[in-house]
């Protein structure tokens, strides 16, 4: 499990525009980058509304969000058209980036266990170390969390 302080690990993904994505295109700035299970599924749906809609506070901040999930290309495209998001969407189809980063584990839904996404957020500084880690969170308002502690 990652803790605050370590390097942050490396990656390149597809976005949902096609374009490899890389944690060192950032270098020197912070990125909030949220963990989400499924796109188009409700709770995932209400946290990245609220990361839109926040959004302009998360630039006043010069804080780069990034939604990951192990969508393919054509969903996160999709889930980001219909719900007029503003950042870029992540797709990690392999699991490899996602299980890096500690997210990828053991969940239990009706009553099933399963491995899956759990739902989690990793700021990284501008040197590419975790600045702050919230774990297993809630859909709803998590993202003026995560903008209450950049501002504090």
């Amino acid at each position: 499990m990652l803790k605050i302080g370590d390097n942050a690990p490396d990656f390149t993904l597809l976005s949902d525009e096609g374009k490899e994505v890389s944690l060192k295109d950032f270098k020197g700035k912070r990125v909030l980058l949220y963990f989400y299970p499924k796109a188009s599924t409700p709770g995932c749906t209400i946290e990245a509304c609220e990361f839109r809609d926040l959004k302009p506070k998360f630039d006043k901040e010069d804080v780069v969000v990034l939604g990951v999930s192990a969508d393919p290309e054509k969903s996160l495209k999709n889930f980001k058209a219909k719900q007029k998001l503003n950042f870029p969407l992540l797709g990690d189809p392999t699991h490899k980036m996602i299980e890096s980063y500690g997210v990828w584990r053991m969940k239990k839904f009706m009553g099933r266990s399963f491995k899956g996404i759990v739902r989690g957020t990793f700021l990284i500084g501008p040197t590419a170390k975790i600045e702050q880690i919230w774990d297993e969170v809630k859909a709803k308002g998590h993202a003026a969390e995560t903008l209450s502690h950049l501002s504090a």
